[in-house]
């Protein structure tokens, strides 16, 4: 378990962390969002030991991070996948971490073959390694000690859809053998598909935490985007069962969640053709929550004349 406790850190008089408390369990992936400059990585950086705290405190399995014995075998770190020797190859890079830990050579070659650096290009100094192939070798580092927590910053940057998806197995399938992984980003679509819990930051402050469904539901719901065979019918129903809608181009928007509308459908018998949550909802939560925080005016505004999207 990670527990943060009263998290405060100070740089002069910039607070860029500010007494912020939260909790990450086993078997569970948190996602930790928040826009670039929000406090994620001076958070990490916390929990790891890199940057002391000015106030507060963070444990990892009821230890701070120094006192764990051989820390590699029980917390998996990426802070960052370009902080690596560049004239080292990616094998050398994990077999230093293996003499380290005091592992078997053999868990080098598990390590790449589970991140899919084949042996050419382990045997590649880092200095030619894409982004990608360095965000592969630094998950494969995180892992090499089977730890039982894992703190990743950013670790989707510079892979291609199909290693986020890759990715995304990866952490899911480690979270629910009972391992706990703490996952920050700004990108807000590839981590809601994965975690349990999200903790949204802005400015260094926890503005809202919980699963997607509970940060919805506290903003009043995503909606939904459902059409029918009838629509008459549809809003007729919707509109004798109290649920406010609007018509939009492509159905009707719906404030409540898909399988409410899904089971009064069902209940008058009526035809639907398609039924999704509305896009944006989370999304939009989390622009309106970190409003203050955005560096770019993210409202609808025309295109500069000339230019095309």
């Amino acid at each position: 378990m990670i527990k943060v406790e009263g998290l405060t850190r100070v740089y002069g008089s910039f607070t860029a962390v500010d007494d912020i408390s939260f909790t990450c369990r086993p078997g569970t992936v948190t996602g930790f969002l928040g826009p670039n400059g929000a406090g994620k990585t001076t958070t990490m950086r916390v929990m790891v030991g890199l940057t002391p705290a000015t106030r507060g405190d963070v444990t990892i399995g009821g230890l701070h991070f120094h006192d764990i014995p051989n820390p590699g075998r029980h917390v998996g770190v990426l802070l960052d996948a370009s902080a690596q020797h560049a004239g080292r190859t990616g094998r050398e890079v994990l077999t230093l971490g293996a003499q380290t830990m005091g592992l078997p050579m053999s868990r080098v070659d598990e390590m790449l073959e589970l991140v899919s650096l084949d042996e050419t290009e382990s045997r590649r100094r880092i200095r030619n390694y894409s982004l990608g192939m360095r965000q592969r070798l630094g998950i494969a580092h995180a892992l090499l000690g089977d730890p039982s927590v894992l703190i990743l910053d950013e670790p989707a940057n510079g892979l291609d859809p199909a290693g986020i998806r890759w990715m995304r197995g990866l952490l899911k399938g480690y979270a629910d053998r009972g391992g706990t992984v703490l996952l920050s980003s700004h990108l807000l679509h590839e981590v809601e598909q994965i975690a349990d819990e999200m903790l949204l930051i802005g400015r260094g402050k926890i503005v809202a935490r919980g699963s997607k469904a509970e940060l919805l539901a506290n903003a009043g719901g995503a909606g939904t985007l459902v059409t029918a065979l009838d629509h008459d019918q549809l809003t007729g129903a919707l509109t004798d069962r109290g649920l406010s809608f609007v018509p939009v181009a492509d159905g009707i928007r719906v404030d409540a969640q898909p399988v409410d509308v899904g089971r009064l459908a069902a209940e008058r018998s009526i035809v639907l053709t398609e039924l999704r949550t509305a896009s944006g909802g989370l999304e939009d939560l989390f622009l309106e929550l970190t409003a203050d925080t955005q560096r770019d005016d993210v409202s609808a505004a025309p295109a500069p004349e000339g230019a095309s999207l």
